[in-house]
C-alpha cells in the first residue's frame, strides 16, 4: 500500500505541511519542469506522464499488501456468508469514497485555480469553502497528514510483526521441512526446533530496517521494488493454487460469525481497502487524467475480487485454524517455505517505501531548524529513532491480526470512510448539494465512525486479553520449572 501526494516546500514552519510525499514520487518522479502550481499538464495532459496501464499497475500495487493475507481471518470473524458480502459492500463504499475525493479535488482545483491538489489541500480548501470553518482550515490538512503518518507507521509496525512471525515459523520448522506439501491445517510438524520469541526476531531485523531507510534516494530501490512485486505476485498465485486444491468438503463453517468479532473484521477489511491516499497522486501523474475514473473502477474491481476470493477460499481451506496471515498456515515444505521468505523479501523492501511518507513529512520540519553542517547527522538520527519507535510499538503488540485490525480501525477508517463524504458536503456547500446526497454522506461517515470506535475498542480489549494469557502461561511455566 502507498500513501498520499506530492511534497514541495514547507516554508510555513507548521507541524505538518500542506503537501505530502508518496512512494510514487520516489520511484516515479514527475518530469522536470516548472513547480507544481504551473504544471498544468498534470491535469490536462500534453506532456509525459503515466499511461493507463502504468496507472492501473500502481493502483493495484497501492492496494495489495499484507492486508490481503489477513482477509481469510477477517472472513472467519464475520462468517462464511456475511464476510464476503460485507467485503463487497465495503469495496463499493471504498471506491465511492475514492471517487468523491477525486470529484472534490476537481471542483476545488477549478475554484482555486490550481492544476492539482493533495489530499491535505483538498481538506484545507474544502474547509475554506465554509465561512465558519475558514479560520481553522489549515487544521484540515494537518489532520489528514496526521492520519497519514499514523497509517504509514502502522503499516511499518505490521511489517515488523509479519516478518518476525513468518521467519520464526520457517526457522522452527527447518529440520522438519520436506519436499512433500500435503495439507496440514494446523501447520504443526513432527519435529520443531525451539526458537526465540517473535519479539527477539523483531530486534534482529531492527538494524537491517535502519540501514534500509538510510537509502539516500528511493529511486535506488526501484529495481528491488520491481523484483519484490514479481515475487509477491508469484507467491500469491501459489497461495491461491494451494488453497483451492485443499478445500475440504463438506464445508461446515459458521455462515455468520460472532457479533463481538465483527469489529475485528471491519478493522482488517478497511486496513486492506485503505488505498485512498494513492488516488490523487496517481491521477495527478496520468498523461490523460480524464481516463482515471476508468482506471479506478477497473483497478478496484480487480482488488475487490481478489479480496473476496482469497478471503473466502483461505477460510474454506483452513477453517478455524486460519492465522493472522494465510502464509502462517501454509505447509512446511520447501515450496511454501520459499513462498513465505519471498513474501518477506517483498515486505522488507516495501518497508522503505511506506516509511518514506512519515519521514518526509516529519524530518524536514526539524532539519529546517538545524544548521547545515548538522543536517545529515540529525537526518540519520531521526530516521533511526523513527524506526526504533516503530519496532517498539510492534514489540508492544506482537499479534499480527490485532495490529492490522487496530491500525485499520484507528486511522484507515478516517482516511477511507469518514473524511471523503464530509469533504463532499464541504466542497459543494455553496452549490446546493441535494438532501439525499447529504444523508448518504452522513450515513457513510457515521458507519466509519462507529467502525472506528468499536474496532479500536475490541482490538484493544483483545490485545490486553492475549497479553494476560501469555503472562499467565509464562508464570505457570516458571512455577513448574
Amino acid at each position: 500500500m502507498m500513501a498520499s501526494s506530492d511534497v514541495d516546500g514547507r516554508a510555513d514552519g507548521s507541524l505538518f505541511s500542506d503537501q505530502n510525499p508518496s512512494e510514487l514520487d520516489a520511484l516515479c518522479p514527475s518530469p522536470p519542469g516548472p513547480s507544481r502550481p504551473q504544471r498544468n499538464y498534470e491535469r490536462i495532459g500534453g506532456r509525459t506522464g503515466t499511461s493507463f496501464c502504468q496507472t492501473l499497475i500502481h493502483l493495484l500495487k497501492g492496494n495489495i499488501g499484507t492486508g490481503l493475507l489477513g482477509l481469510p481471518l477477517a472472513v472467519k470473524n464475520a462468517g462464511l456468508v456475511l464476510g464476503p458480502i460485507s467485503l463487497l459492500v465495503m469495496g463499493i463504499i471504498a471506491v465511492h469514497c475514492m471517487k468523491l475525493l477525486v470529484k472534490c479535488s476537481h471542483h476545488l482545483s477549478a475554484k482555486m485555480n490550481q492544476p492539482s491538489m493533495t489530499y491535505g489541500e483538498v481538506m484545507q480548501y474544502g474547509m475554506e469553502n465554509v465561512s465558519w470553518l475558514r479560520r481553522h482550515s489549515r487544521w484540515g490538512s494537518r489532520t489528514v497528514n496526521l492520519f497519514l503518518i499514523i497509517t504509514q507507521i502502522g503499516f511499518c509496525c505490521v511489517y515488523f510483526v509479519f516478518l518476525s512471525d513468518n521467519v520464526k515459523q520457517v526457522v522452527e520448522a527447518a529440520n522438519a521441512t520436506t519436499f512433500s506439501c500435503q495439507v496440514n491445517h494446523t501447520n504443526q510438524t513432527d519435529v520443531l526446533v525451539p526458537s526465540f520469541d517473535s519479539r527477539i526476531y523483531m530486534l534482529f531485523f531492527l538494524p537491517f530496517f535502519i540501514l534500509l531507510v538510510f537509502t539516500p534516494n528511493l529511486k535506488f530501490l526501484a529495481p528491488f521494488s520491481l523484483l519484490a512485486n514479481v515475487v509477491m505476485t508469484l507467491s500469491l498465485v501459489l497461495i491461491y493454487v494451494y488453497s483451492l486444491m485443499n478445500i475440504k468438503f463438506p464445508i461446515d463453517l459458521p455462515k455468520v460469525g460472532r457479533a463481538k468479532d465483527y469489529p475485528l473484521f471491519f478493522g482488517t477489511a478497511i486496513f486492506a481497502f485503505e488505498g485512498i491516499g494513492v488516488v490523487l497522486p496517481l491521477e495527478n501523474k496520468m498523461q490523460r487524467p480524464q481516463k482515471f475514473t476508468q482506471v479506478l473502477y477497473l483497478g478496484m474491481g480487480i482488488v475487490t475480487f481478489l479480496y473476496i476470493s482469497l478471503g473466502t477460499i483461505g477460510y474454506m481451506c483452513f477453517g478455524e485454524h486460519i492465522g493472522g496471515s494465510i502464509t502462517l498456515n501454509l505447509p512446511n515444505c520447501w515450496t511454501y517455505q520459499a513462498v513465505k521468505l519471498l513474501y518477506c523479501f517483498g515486505i522488507f523492501i516495501t518497508f522503505a517505501l511506506q516509511f518514506y511518507v512519515p519521514a518526509e513529512i516529519l524530518i524536514p520540519q526539524v532539519l529546517a531548524r538545524v544548521s547545515e553542517r548538522w543536517q545529515k547527522p540529525v537526518d540519520l538520527l531521526l530516521r533511526t529513532l523513527l524506526v526504533i519507535i516503530t519496532c517498539a510499538l510492534a514489540i508492544l503488540i506482537p499479534e499480527l491480526d490485532l495490529v492490522i485490525s487496530l491500525v485499520g480501525s484507528v486511522s484507515s477508517s478516517f482516511l477511507a470512510l469518514i473524511f471523503p463524504p464530509i469533504l463532499e458536503i464541504l466542497a459543494f456547500h455553496t452549490e446546493g448539494l441535494s438532501p439525499l446526497a447529504t444523508i448518504k454522506n452522513l450515513i457513510i461517515s457515521v458507519v466509519g465512525l462507529v467502525g472506528f470506535l468499536l474496532g479500536t475498542y475490541i482490538a484493544v480489549i483483545e490485545i490486553i486479553a492475549r497479553n494476560n494469557v501469555k503472562h499467565e502461561e509464562t508464570f505457570h511455566t516458571y512455577m513448574v520449572q
